[in-house]
């Protein structure tokens, strides 16, 4: 068995520092990112790495590795470099890197040799790498990149045609898709143009509108009123909104009362919100009462939910004179307007729809199909979203269904002059795109983002969260509209066709891209397989065929694919179905088959969440047993994991364990955003773990004792935190990071059971529980995954709390107060995941029920929130002032004197309870101010609401230490770089 470099070595930190420059541009995302939806890509960079590292040796050259990656310099020293020049002012031009963002770069001809020749020392002569579950399509991309044999799978038709358009479609006719594609666009406006008239009104040629604002209306139960809701009426970050101008009619009782707009440009003009938590507030003077949620809901299920127009955003062009004097270059202003009464055109919207809908219907061009009730459609179904097209209203739908009708006959014009080919095929595949990006910017989800005065995408969120307000995007409209999403989906298509195969190439010098104007035998692109399939039934790779698996597995309860993707099928199988019909013969896509923990499957039986993660556990191992049928005895399986709870962790773990697969190496890379200073609202894991697996060879052999194998787990996790640290690791992805090198060890000695019975009391009545509903007998000698994960939080508390403590005063902190400070060191935000701060309680010896909900945070749903001084004071549950309890409630009664009364309060309280003197309490100090958001007296920097208390905190604090404690506690650690980013900002 020869030993792979992804199991000795991976430069995480360079590697983490690109990926998150791979998409620190906005406006310069890669294409595959922009093409169309879906909800988890891995960065390109990390991608190529996982492949790559996966089929060479471990004694490769690691400089030509990293070269072959792209990355040609030293992305952490720049980092750094960008980080000081942002303090001090200096220029370091528009590329500081000094080379292209690594995605970019395609390898040579002679590194291409070198990958082969490399590979052949490993035994791989023609390297093969599947991918089972590819969604949106990275790992594939970067195997076709690396001239590579490709595999890929997914089991949803909307991922599997979003695959087709970023690789293999590009591979298979290059330049020419761009040619094709601009003719079928052009045609298709061309077409569209006057099916459109009258659907908007007419606008000067100075003016281009760039949204309708709308907001959901009901009647007032009280007063039969029209209410708009919308939590707030902004439009702008200036101040510009709407106010709003209550017609009283006759009073109370007269069904033609309602509400005017009027412009305003100051915030403290604005109406405010009649919508807060899911209750609205009556706008008119003389009612202004309560109308409770569940009226809400109940109006809109019955179908009493109208909307109204209350602004509309556009822009105007404006000329501009040179020096001399002359016409310069004319410049478009953003502005808004109160709505006139053409601008809603509802009468003649509603019949028009009215008299297409039956022949619509009965030609399959709108949806009809009904929205199932899941985990996420749920929410829109409450407010009587029944329809898939529910979820547009009539001027959207009216729209969204023309260009169906156009993209058809275009179709069938297209097959009736003999025209057809696998280009066109291709051709009209982006232009069904194109249509999918306007479906996602117009819907009664794309809501105005008044921050950045934008409409925002319908996904803005993985779900389907019911908007109170949406902006609608006017199709044509020059530079937006159909026109802009044509002009996105081109750009992406020449984007896409320069990466995967360029004539002229990216790279320092010939490269292996295949040149299609030489096209020939002796040069063929790689070869790739792409099916839509489930990913456990595979039958169409031969057994031990693969060299390599590379996957991004589901992320447990993370993201609902198939519930979220239904809102483009239901569109996509009516234009791009008459292109690939293969893909969408299902009414919606398969949430039966998915590898999703997703409670909605179970509704209504008992554990539902429990029985949930089982299914993602017995999914998941069904396709590893794939893999392990595919692989080749020497092969390699690398997993690319993100998720912050321990539940998914284990049963990810357990689904590799049941399938026979050991884990070898693991690391953490930091994929998904820059650490920033600027504390968040609540919690998220920016890492990606990548899990190096091999088929174990002695599976099922007699099983060891934990006992005897967590001193090893332990000794793992302790070898690895510096190394993942140094590599931009923190927070609670350091947690996670530890996860994989205690998993390691635990997998390599799987089978375990317990010499002794479990001793944990809420352990074992959870298990108790759980096999009782999976009608199992319950083994109190039974070792599982979650087992080295706890080992894991361990090490890493012990280690954090040792860093956090500078100096040893030989005392520990009481367990609350470790458990609080560990709290905000991990999830660095005051709302967190109730599960994992459990979690962390157990290895803190602190019971959450007990001791911390209702006394130190609150529960709200499956989050906790955690408190600040003042508010655990108007909660009245601030302990003892002497910290004999915990010293959290010292440190907080300090907080909160210098905060409600003043400094010298608490520097009398300080010396009232000899606190300066108490080593417990000068640790606890020290670790608070470490890990507490430095509020804005220090930094100059506005905190999120939810963080706003606990910033004042430190505030508090912090002026203590410097007036009474200076000398016995150290200034904090991060107040020095929270001074340095405040300065730069």
């Amino acid at each position: 068995m020869t030993r792979r470099l992804i199991e000795d070595w991976l430069p995480i930190a360079a590697l983490g520092e690109e990926s998150v420059r791979e998409r620190r541009s906005m406006t310069a995302l890669p294409p595959t990112y922009y093409l169309h939806v879906w909800w988890a890509r891995r960065p390109l960079v990390a991608s190529r790495a996982a492949i790559a590292a996966s089929i060479l040796p471990t004694d490769v050259d690691r400089d030509k590795f990293v070269h072959l990656l792209g990355i040609h310099g030293d992305p952490v020293a720049t980092r750094k470099r960008i980080d000081r020049a942002r303090k001090t002012g200096d220029d370091l031009g528009l590329n500081p890197y000094g080379y292209e963002r690594a995605f970019k770069y395609l390898p040579t001809v002679e590194e291409g040799c070198w990958l082969r020749d490399q590979c052949n020392r490993t035994g791989i002569a023609d390297a093969t790498v599947l991918d089972p579950t590819a969604g949106g399509g990275s790992i594939p991309f970067e195997s076709l990149r690396l001239g590579l044999t490709t595999f890929a799978n997914d089991l949803n038709p909307v991922a599997t045609l979003i695959q087709k358009a970023t690789y293999e479609l590009p591979l298979a006719h290059g330049s020419q898709l761009a040619v094709e594609f601009d003719r079928l666009s052009r045609r298709f406006t061309k077409l569209a143009e006057p099916q459109f008239t009258g659907m908007f009104p007419h606008e000067p040629d100075d003016v281009r509108v760039l949204g309708y604002l709308w907001a959901r209306v009901i009647r007032c139960p009280h007063c039969e009123g029209l209410v708009p809701l919308s939590p707030n009426w902004r439009l702008a970050p200036d101040g510009t909104g709407m106010c709003l101008v209550p017609l009283l009619g006759n009073g109370p009782g007269d069904r033609s009362r309602r509400v005017g707009f009027e412009l305003v440009t100051k915030a403290k003009q604005q109406s405010p919100g009649t919508v807060s938590g899911g209750d609205a507030t009556c706008p008119f003077d003389d009612c202004s009462r309560l109308i409770p949620g569940d009226h809400i809901k109940a109006e809109a299920q019955v179908g009493r939910m109208g909307e109204q127009l209350y602004a509309v955003a556009f822009k105007r062009r404006v000329e501009t004179k040179t020096k001399l004097g002359k016409r310069g270059k004319d410049k478009w202003e953003r502005g808004y307007r109160a709505p006139r009464p053409e601008d809603e055109g509802s009468g003649a919207i509603e019949a028009a729809l009215a008299e297409k809908l039956p022949e619509w219907e009965a030609l399959d061009m709108v949806p009809t199909e009904s929205v199932p009730p899941g985990h996420k459609t749920d929410e829109p179904i409450r407010y009587g979203i029944s329809r898939w097209r529910d979820m547009f209203s009539s001027r959207q739908l009216l729209g969204h269904a023309t260009a169906v009708k156009v993209f058809r006959q275009l179709v069938e014009d297209e097959k009736a002059a003999g025209r057809w080919s696998e280009l066109t095929a291709a051709g009209f595949a982006y232009l069904a795109m194109s249509l999918d990006k306007m479906l996602n910017y117009n819907s009664r989800m794309s809501v105005w983002m008044s921050t950045r005065e934008v409409i925002a995408n319908t996904f803005n969120r993985h779900d389907f969260a019911f908007a109170w307000s949406h902006a609608e995007m006017p199709p044509l409209v020059v530079g937006d509209g159909f026109q802009w999403a044509i002009e996105q989906t081109a750009k992406c298509i020449g984007e896409l066709v320069e990466l995967v195969r360029p004539a002229g190439g990216v790279g320092a010098g010939p490269q292996t891209g295949f040149d299609f104007d030489q096209a020939s035998e002796a040069q063929p692109p790689p070869a790739v397989t792409l099916t839509c399939k489930p990913g456990d039934s595979l039958d169409h790779i031969a057994d031990a065929s693969t060299d390599v698996v590379v996957m991004d597995p589901p992320y447990y309860d993370n993201v609902m694919y198939a519930e979220l993707s239904d809102f483009f099928y239901v569109w996509l199988k009516r234009t791009a179905g008459y292109v690939y019909p293969e893909l969408f013969r299902r009414q919606l896509t398969d949430k039966e088959n998915e590898a999703v923990a997703n409670p909605a499957k179970f509704k209504g039986e008992k554990g539902g969440k429990a029985l949930a993660g089982r299914d993602y556990q017995q999914r998941m191992a069904a396709i590893f047993a794939e893999m392990r049928r595919v692989l080749k005895p020497d092969g390699i399986m690398t997993l690319m994991f993100t998720h912050k709870a321990t539940g998914a962790w284990d049963a990810l773990t357990t689904g590799l364990i049941e399938a026979g697969f050991a884990i070898t190496a693991s690391w953490p890379i930091n994929t998904e955003a820059e650490g920033s200073l600027h504390i968040k609202d609540k919690s998220a894991a920016n890492s990606t773990v990548f899990l190096v697996c091999r088929p174990r060879t002695d599976h099922g052999s007699e099983a060891r004792y934990w006992e005897d194998v967590e001193p090893t787990v332990r000794q793992a996790v302790r070898q690895r935190i510096a190394q993942f640290q140094q590599g931009g690791i923190r927070g609670v992805d350091l947690y996670l990071s530890c996860f994989g090198p205690a998993l390691e060890a635990f997998s390599q000695a799987w089978p375990l059971k317990r010499g002794a019975p479990r001793q944990d009391v809420e352990q074992t009545r959870r298990r108790k529980r759980q096999s009782e509903m999976f009608e199992e007998e319950y083994d109190p000698y039974a070792v599982t995954p979650e087992d080295a994960l706890e080992v894991a939080r361990r090490e890493v508390k012990e280690w954090r709390l040792h860093q956090l403590t500078h100096v040893q005063r030989n005392v520990e902190l009481d367990n609350l107060t470790s458990w609080f400070v560990l709290a905000w060191d991990a999830f660095e935000a005051p709302v967190f995941p109730y599960d994992e701060a459990n979690r962390l309680a157990k290895v803190c010896g602190v019971d959450l029920e007990r001791d911390v909900v209702g006394k130190l945070a609150e529960k709200k749903t499956s989050d906790l929130v955690l408190w600040d001084s003042v508010t655990r004071a108007a909660k009245g549950s601030l302990g003892l002032p002497d910290g004999r309890d915990s010293m959290m409630d010292a440190l907080h009664h300090l907080a909160r004197a210098a905060r409600s009364a003043s400094l010298g309060s608490a520097n009398e309280l300080l010396a009232k309870h000899s606190l300066a003197n108490e080593p417990g309490f000068l640790v606890a100090l020290e670790a608070v101010l470490e890990v507490l958001p430095v509020g804005k007296e220090w930094s100059g920097l506005d905190l999120p609401d939810a963080a706003a208390g606990a910033g004042a905190d430190f505030d508090a604090l912090e002026k203590l230490r410097r007036l009474a404690l200076s000398e016995k506690v150290a200034e904090p650690e991060q107040l020095k770089i929270w001074q340095d980013e405040a300065t730069a900002t």
